[in-house]
């Protein structure tokens, strides 16, 4: 066998043996696919570099949307203000925009406290506490944290230069206080030379200033009272006359809104929310909206619904209208209301006679009720101050004794006769001296209610034979006109939002008089006078009337001072106001039913819807 031979042999017997050992084959499928003929594989090649991944490609983010913003809630209210340049921003003289928005001027600049006339309680404001300390002190404790619109601390040197400015400008509480001093930074004393329980509200209502503002003119206060110069030197004159005519170029406030002074137009100005003032983060409004004018301008505004509550007084057609579109009608009750005044210097406003007559001869009822309607109300007793609150200060036997004025015109006649006055041929009066009684009557021609009372009271003094015109004045500048005793006869008003006598009193005997007006003598009523054959000083009735700490030890005095005045009827107080004052609920959510207590609160005084937004209750919708 040769060798190629047997070498096939072995390769045969070695490739039987292999396919022996290998395993059983995998069935195939029922139904294999197609088979595509094998290629050959691709040559090896080198691996590429390993790249980094390729970022997928960012896309833009979406523009977020803003979302809506939130509605800006507002309240609007309505009162009258001068616009600048005779509109300014001190508050301490007339024509100041803060001062002339009355009851709104508590939310710029902010008082220590208000009160709860049907509780008898307080609402702590930039005041956190008080007390008297007896036998002459009353001290105060100013809030911690307060900060003014400037960003500078509220401290006690800011109520002490409120009070050093007061000083300058004839404020009653100095009838009482003699000196004013900080303790520390937030404690302020007010020592009281004559101790009164009137200090209090003197003290907590009034509405304090920026020391940096007004402390360059409360410290030149200070330096004439350490050099003993006093109202009657030249120096404190000339300063009275520095400090009427400041005019700050901003208004720096406490309380939380901010007067916007672009916004500041013929027709309205906007109050902003102060993020550094009390109560911001409190006070659910974000804006204050004040429309400017008085009864006839805002009267369309309400019935438009751009006022959402106004202290106006309407006519009693315009409240019916009201009324009649589902309008509700408030009846804060004022404390006060028109009076006539006399000037005087002007015979024979100064016989005590002539004024009982006047007052005997006019139907004060129906001029209540011409003027205001059912807000209208004649006071049964002329003491100068509400009939509400006559029990709580006289005795029966005290109001017994008063001289009631009802209206008697035949009783008029007699007196005035009695005084050698005589009826001419004319159906005029001529008085003693042979002069016709012939007089003009002024009144703030704004005025819707004071001027309906002027032209109802013209027309019965007529009647009765007083020839009396009525002349309408700017109501900015009838009180300034009545100061500088430019006037016969006037409309102005009697009586005062607060719970003491004493301040209606000031109202009626000073604020208009010499003893309280730093332009003129005003009616220039002298306070010292003769009853039934006795002196009486009635500056220091008035002043006494409100002295010590005792209550009830006050009420004699005020009683004294009640007879006095209703004697000599200083003033003629035609008829008590309360307020008709339209609340809508378009922005503003639903305020407490007429039976709450709030609605007891003084409409000019501590105003119940003010007071109602500071401590939380009246709220946006």
């Amino acid at each position: 066998m040769s060798k190629l031979y047997r070498l096939l042999v072995l390769v045969l017997v070695a490739a039987f043996v292999l396919s022996a050992c290998a395993p059983a084959p995998t069935p195939a499928p029922a139904a294999p696919p197609k088979a595509e003929p094998t290629k050959a594989p691709e040559p090896t090649k080198a691996p590429e570099p390993t790249k980094a991944p390729a970022p997928a490609p960012t896309k833009a983010p979406e523009p977020t949307k803003a979302p809506a913003p939130a509605a800006v809630k507002e309240y609007h209210g309505a009162f009258p203000y001068e616009v600048p340049p005779k509109g300014h921003l001190n508050s301490f003289v007339t024509a100041g925009i803060p001062n002339g928005i009355s009851i709104y001027w508590d939310l710029l600049e902010l008082p220590g406290a208000r009160y709860y006339w049907g509780e008898g309680k307080w609402l702590p404001l930039a005041m956190e506490k008080w007390a008297f300390q007896p036998p002459d002190k009353f001290v105060v404790n100013i809030r911690k944290g307060m900060k003014w619109s400037d960003g500078k601390d509220f401290t006690a040197k800011d109520v002490v230069a409120t009070f050093n400015m007061g000083r300058l400008f004839k404020w009653t509480v100095f009838k009482y206080v003699d000196t004013v001093k900080a303790l520390d930074d937030y404690t302020v004393e007010f020592h009281m030379s004559t101790p009164s329980t009137v200090v209090e509200r003197y003290v907590l209502l009034e509405r304090y200033r920026s020391a940096a503002t007004y402390g360059a003119l409360a410290d030149e206060v200070a330096k004439l009272l350490e050099a003993k110069k006093g109202p009657d030197s030249d120096e404190w004159k000339a300063l009275v006359q520095k400090a009427t005519e400041f005019r700050p170029d901003k208004l720096i406030v406490s309380g939380p809104f901010d007067l916007d002074l672009k916004s500041i137009t013929e027709a309205q100005l906007t109050l902003v929310k102060n993020p550094k003032g009390y109560l911001a983060d409190k006070i659910a409004f974000d804006k204050v909206v004040l429309y400017n004018g008085e009864t006839p301008v805002v009267t369309p505004l309400v019935l438009a619904g751009d006022v959402d509550y106004a202290t106006h007084g309407f006519p009693t057609a315009t409240e019916k209208q009201y009324k009649d579109m589902g309008i509700r009608i408030t009846r804060a009750p004022t404390y006060s209301g028109p009076a006539i005044y006399f000037n005087m210097d002007i015979y024979p406003f100064s016989r005590p006679e002539f004024r009982q007559a006047v007052a005997y001869a006019v139907n004060r009822a129906e001029n209540g009720t011409v003027s205001l309607g059912e807000s209208g109300k004649a006071p049964k007793y002329l003491t100068g101050f509400s009939d509400n609150m006559l029990n709580l200060w006289l005795t029966k036997e005290q109001i017994d004794k008063l001289i009631v004025y009802d209206y008697n015109p035949q009783k008029a006649e007699e007196i005035l006769t009695k005084i050698g006055f005589k009826k001419g041929s004319d159906g005029i009066w001529v008085d003693d001296k042979g002069k016709k009684l012939e007089f003009e009557l002024s009144v703030p021609a704004e005025f819707a209610d004071w001027s309906a009372a002027a032209e109802n009271l013209a027309e019965q003094l007529n009647k009765f034979g007083i020839k009396t015109t009525v002349r309408g004045v700017n109501f900015q500048q009838h009180p300034t006109d009545v100061n500088q005793g430019k006037f016969q006869m006037a409309i102005r008003a009697w009586g005062a939002g607060n719970p003491h006598p004493h301040f209606a009193f000031v109202q009626d005997l000073f604020t208009h008089n010499y003893v309280g007006s730093t332009v003129g003598k005003g009616m220039n009523f002298p306070m010292k006078q003769t009853i039934d054959g006795k002196e009486v000083d009635l500056e220091k009735i008035v002043v006494q009337a409100a002295e010590g700490l005792d209550v009830n030890a006050q009420k004699e005095k005020v009683a004294t001072a009640a007879a006095v005045f209703n004697q000599l009827l200083p003033i003629v107080p035609l008829w008590e106001r309360y307020g008709n004052s339209p609340l809508l609920n378009k922005r503003v959510a639903d305020a407490p039913p007429d039976t709450d207590p709030i609605w007891k609160n003084a409409l000019y005084g501590d105003n119940p819807i003010v007071v109602m937004m500071l401590d939380g209750r009246i709220k946006p919708k």
